[in-house]
C-alpha cells in the first residue's frame, strides 16, 4: 500500500470530532433531554441523525474505514456548521481537490514578486510560502518585524518566530488572536499537504515547546488567512493599526504577497513613516565596504 499517497484518515477522524465536540446540541436542533452527556458536543449518532446516514456509516467514516463521497462530504459540513476554510480543509482531509506527495522544498520566489518587493520602499512587505515559511522581504518590513537576515533559514517561519522568538511575539499586544489564527493557517496548510515532512517537524517542536501552541492546535480550527487587522507595538515608533493583506500569486498559489498598511492621515502612517526614515538613518550610518 503506498502510504504517501493514501488520505490522512487520523486527521478526518480527529477534526470531525473536534468539530461535533465544539457543537451545543441546542444550536442544532435537537432537544435538550436532561441526560448526562458523556462527551462534549454532539454524538455520532446525534451527527448520523442530523447527516440522514447511519450511526455505522458515520462511526466508519470517523474512524477512517470508510471513505466518505462528496455529496456526503458536503451534507457533514452542513451539520458541523463548518464555514469556507473549514470545508476546503474537509474535502482536503478526505482526499477531495488535492493533490499529495512528498515533502516539498522551499520553492525558487517567483520573480514577479521580488520586483513587486523592490518596488515598495513606504509599504512592509513580505512574501509566505508553505508552512507560513518568510521566502522573501522588503526593508521596511525587516524594520517592522525582524532581522531576516541575521536568522538560519529554517527559522524563517512566521509561526516559528511567533512561538519561540520572543522579541517577535512582543510586537503582538494581542498575542492570543494572532496566535490563535497563526495555529489556524498552519493547520490549514497541514491539510494541503498532510505528508510533508517538514511541516510535521515543525509542528512538534512548536507543540512541544508552547502550550498555547498545543491547545489551539488541538482545536483543530483552520484559517486561510487572507486580511484582517493587527496591533502592533513597535520598540521604535510605538504603537500601530496596520491593516495586512496576503495577495496570492497567480503562478505560484503558494507564494502570497502580505503587505501592511494604513489610511492617510493616521497615527500608524505617520509612525511608519518615522519608521522608513530611521531605517534611512541606520543604513547611511553603514561605511560603505
Amino acid at each position: 500500500m503506498n502510504t504517501a499517497s493514501s488520505p490522512p484518515t487520523h486527521e478526518l477522524g480527529t477534526f470531525l470530532k473536534a468539530r461535533r465536540a465544539a457543537l451545543d446540541p441546542r444550536t442544532v436542533g435537537l432537544p435538550d433531554d436532561g441526560a448526562h452527556r458523556r462527551v462534549a458536543g454532539l454524538r455520532r449518532e446525534e451527527v448520523a441523525l442530523l447527516a440522514s446516514i447511519s450511526t455505522d456509516y458515520y462511526t466508519r467514516i470517523e474512524q477512517g474505514r470508510r471513505r466518505a463521497s462528496p455529496p456526503v462530504l458536503d451534507i457533514l459540513a452542513e451539520v458541523l456548521r463548518l464555514d469556507e476554510d473549514e470545508r476546503a480543509y474537509l474535502r482536503e482531509l478526505a482526499g477531495e481537490d488535492t493533490a499529495r506527495g512528498e515533502t516539498h522544498d522551499s520553492p525558487a520566489l517567483q520573480p514577479q514578486l521580488q520586483r513587486v518587493l523592490d518596488g515598495l520602499s513606504d509599504i512592509p512587505a513580505l512574501v509566505i510560502g508553505r508552512r507560513l515559511d518568510i521566502l522573501a522581504w522588503n526593508p521596511l518590513a525587516a524594520a517592522l518585524l525582524t532581522d531576516f537576515d541575521a536568522l538560519p533559514e529554517h527559522h524563517r517561519n512566521y509561526a516559528w518566530l511567533l512561538f519561540r522568538d520572543p522579541a517577535f511575539r512582543a510586537l503582538y499586544p494581542d498575542f492570543e488572536q494572532v496566535g490563535a489564527v497563526t495555529v489556524a493557517m498552519l493547520r490549514r496548510e497541514s491539510g494541503r499537504d498532510p505528508h510533508d515532512r517538514r511541516l510535521k517537524h515543525l509542528v512538534e517542536e512548536l507543540r512541544g515547546a508552547d502550550e498555547s501552541f498545543r491547545t489551539w492546535w488541538d482545536e483543530h480550527h483552520v484559517a486561510v488567512g487572507s486580511g484582517g487587522t493587527k496591533q502592533m507595538r513597535h520598540p521604535v515608533v510605538g504603537d500601530l493599526t496596520l491593516d495586512w493583506d496576503a495577495l496570492t500569486c497567480a503562478h505560484d498559489p503558494a507564494q502570497r504577497l502580505v503587505v501592511w498598511t494604513a489610511a492617510e492621515g493616521t497615527p500608524t502612517r505617520e509612525r511608519l513613516g518615522l519608521l522608513a526614515k530611521h531605517l534611512e538613518g541606520a543604513t547611511e550610518s553603514v561605511p560603505a565596504r
